[in-house]
């Protein structure tokens, strides 16, 4: 069982595991209870009622955060000649293409995010093993495999905060809103965002509750349960 520091132990004993809040209160809580030394990342956790070994029950897609991440993105382009061109152009850190896929082979994986053109799947098909769990294979489902005149626009989302979201093997989606430093109506508007999109996938085949709990924290602070219904109400526009 994980030994947790002085600091950790001493914030929690200021949140009430039992209780639920309101959507903006749990922002402002969290807010407070991060005081590492770094500026924390806020995370949204969420136990879902999903089955994921069922294909027609899986939770995937993509959102961009109204006022970003706050974190810098390395991306990685797979495509040919044009394509790679118009990556460059758009300020993609790494583009190419049977280079980039040996450089990976050999273990260097030193990006956040993959895109690929179709054409280039014959290349990136053959990573599945390492990027496949570490959630970076490119799909079409989240818009990461697209055609090259795509491109720019996909690189300026993900540069502004496009977020990928999806249901892991316990039933649980992990997806961050933003930093501590930044102000609660930024993290209430990237909340909104993210729960808008996540509501909206919501699988057709599921029966009974998709969203079981909602959880807050930060990346060194404890969690805090958000109520369920609030949250998934919640509406980018309203912010």
């Amino acid at each position: 069982m994980p030994k947790h520091s002085r600091r950790f132990n001493e914030i929690k004993t200021r949140v009430d595991s039992t209780e639920v809040h309101e959507p903006a209160e749990a922002i402002r809580l969290v807010k407070d209870l991060a005081t590492a030394k770094f500026d924390e990342t806020v995370e949204v956790h969420l136990r879902t009622g999903v089955d994921p070994r069922y294909a027609e029950q899986q939770v995937r897609g993509v959102v961009t955060l109204p006022a970003g991440t706050g974190r810098e993105v390395r991306i990685l382009v797979f495509a040919g000649p044009d394509g790679q061109e118009l990556a460059r152009n758009a300020g993609a850190d790494y583009v190419g293409g049977e280079d980039l896929a040996e450089r990976i082979q050999g273990g260097w994986l030193d990006f956040d995010v993959v895109l690929a053109t179709p054409d280039m799947m014959r290349v990136v098909g053959r990573l599945g093993r390492v990027l496949g769990p570490r959630g970076m294979m490119p799909t079409p489902k989240t818009g990461t495999i697209l055609p090259a005149e795509d491109l720019p626009r996909v690189i300026e989302e993900t540069r502004l905060g496009r977020v990928e979201f999806r249901v892991d093997k316990t039933s649980n989606i992990h997806a961050p809103i933003g930093k501590a430093s930044f102000d609660e109506n930024k993290l209430m508007k990237n909340f909104a965002a993210l729960m808008e999109a996540i509501v909206a996938a919501k699988p057709a085949a599921l029966k009974g509750n998709y969203l079981h709990r909602v959880t807050l924290a930060s990346t060194m602070g404890p969690g805090v349960k958000v109520d369920v219904g609030a949250a998934s109400s919640l509406q980018a526009d309203q912010y």
